[in-house]
């Protein structure tokens, strides 16, 4: 092979690489391992590393600890599905298609909204494609961005809108731990291109969503709402207030964790900006003879026309956790959803009720859902510290994004969490 390509020896070959960073004599590997070796190191290297199932976690801020029935991972592990192909070609993507189909039809019934796409990487990439899509819809260039917006998302749209001539201007939080309602007021205008929202918000409060929406329609914006997609198994679906674009971070619809990745953008419209819907859209359609085919459709990504054309760059799509979601709501159902978001509601407010009777204070005073921010008697590294010796994962530290939260912690209660397990969390909180 060396002579081939016109080298004398392997050091010719690697001549570019500096010496400096060439390793020089043997490799320093252990012996020949056997197989049954091998796979005993590795299971101890594995057992070194630390797994949520081995702890009761209270931690959410953007991913959850939710139960995942078993038919999910069974049926999303089955070799046609666990695949790395992309369905290019309709005429033998049939299958991958119509599963991608049904995502679709989901997303749309949970949110009440139009259309949906394929699905983007995650809540903030979806969250920061939707401005762009609305700053191309409205031909404005101003978005409103409250705090009360998860800090990552928000640190995702200011980077995805920056070469693109936007402004962004952030809204500060009241003392409900809503969007203060003055300061939108003041910066609502007919520059504006959309709020951008989310509810239940990063705290775990519930925005008054309606009139946030009714609010930017007054003035020509568009209203786009970040949800949990298990809260709305109780709250109002988007649509029903009239959000215009909606997005959300799919992860807890039969998602694993997995340190926090790959997640799942969910993202929806209104018909009329369908055309600038991003990513991926599978069609239903007819053959000649009538029979049921599905297609990718009004394709506006830049693999398929000009690039100044196009309404986004996003070109691929999380089809195997998207298929998860799919899997996970048709096994809960309507009504399954439901009891999930109901046991995330009644657990939380129990654990919250309890951690008051133990000294932690309420910031906020709005309605929440699983998720809710109490300052901590002492310091939230040393409770977290105490909390992990125990088994148990503690809140986000608040102070570690919001420096103003010092002291605060934010606590999430899925419907996995027992009463045992809250009860022991209270129990190794008091000191």
């Amino acid at each position: 092979m060396l002579h081939r390509i016109g080298l004398a020896d392997i050091e010719e070959l690697f001549a570019d690489v500096p010496s400096e960073a060439r390793v020089r004599g043997p490799l320093a590997l252990p012996p020949v391992l056997s197989e049954p070796e091998v796979l005993a190191l590795l299971g101890d290297l594995a057992a070194r590393n630390a797994s949520a199932a081995h702890y009761a976690c209270f931690l959410g801020a953007g991913v959850y600890d939710h139960h995942i029935p078993a038919v999910v991972p069974t049926l999303v592990g089955r070799a046609e599905f666990l695949t790395s192909y992309t369905p290019y070609q309709a005429e033998i993507s049939q299958g991958l298609l119509q599963s991608i189909y049904e995502y679709q039809t989901l997303v749309c019934q949970l949110t009440d909204m139009d259309a949906a796409n394929a699905s983007m990487y995650d809540g903030a990439t979806a969250l920061a494609e939707a401005a762009v899509m609305a700053g191309a819809a409205t031909r404005r260039n101003r978005f409103l961005l409250p705090r009360t917006v998860h800090p990552f998302y928000r640190r995702v749209v200011t980077t995805y809108l920056a070469p693109l001539a936007y402004e962004v201007v952030e809204l500060p939080w009241d003392a409900s731990g809503g969007v203060d309602g003055e300061a939108l007021a003041r910066e609502l205008d007919e520059h504006t291109a959309a709020l951008l929202f989310q509810h239940p918000n990063f705290f775990g409060c519930l925005e008054d969503a309606a009139a946030l929406t009714e609010a930017a329609h007054r003035v020509g914006a568009l209203a786009v709402p970040i949800v949990d997609p298990i809260s709305l198994g109780l709250l109002k679906p988007p649509g029903a207030y009239g959000a215009d674009i909606v997005v959300a971070e799919g992860q807890s619809l039969g998602n694993q964790m997995s340190f926090g990745g790959p997640l799942l953008g969910l993202m929806a419209c209104r018909k009329e900006l369908l055309r600038n819907l991003p990513g991926r859209l599978v069609g239903a359609t007819t053959d000649h003879e009538g029979r049921t085919g599905f297609c990718l459709t009004l394709q506006a990504r830049e693999q398929h026309i000009r690039r100044e054309k196009a309404s986004s760059n996003i070109c691929t799509n999380e089809a195997l956790n998207a298929l998860a979601a799919t899997v996970y709501l048709c096994t809960l159902g309507k009504q399954g959803l439901r009891r999930v978001a109901e046991l995330c509601l009644q657990k939380a407010h129990y654990a919250f009720d309890r951690l008051r009777e133990v000294g932690f204070t309420a910031p906020f005073s709005r309605p929440f859902f699983k998720e809710f921010a109490l300052k901590a008697p002492g310091p939230v590294g040393a409770l977290n510290e105490r909390l992990l010796a125990a088994g148990i994962l503690g809140g986000l530290d608040l102070e570690r994004l919001l420096p103003e939260l010092a002291g605060h912690t934010l606590l999430c209660v899925t419907e996995k969490r027992t009463r045992a397990e809250i009860d022991r969390l209270v129990e190794v909180a008091r000191g």
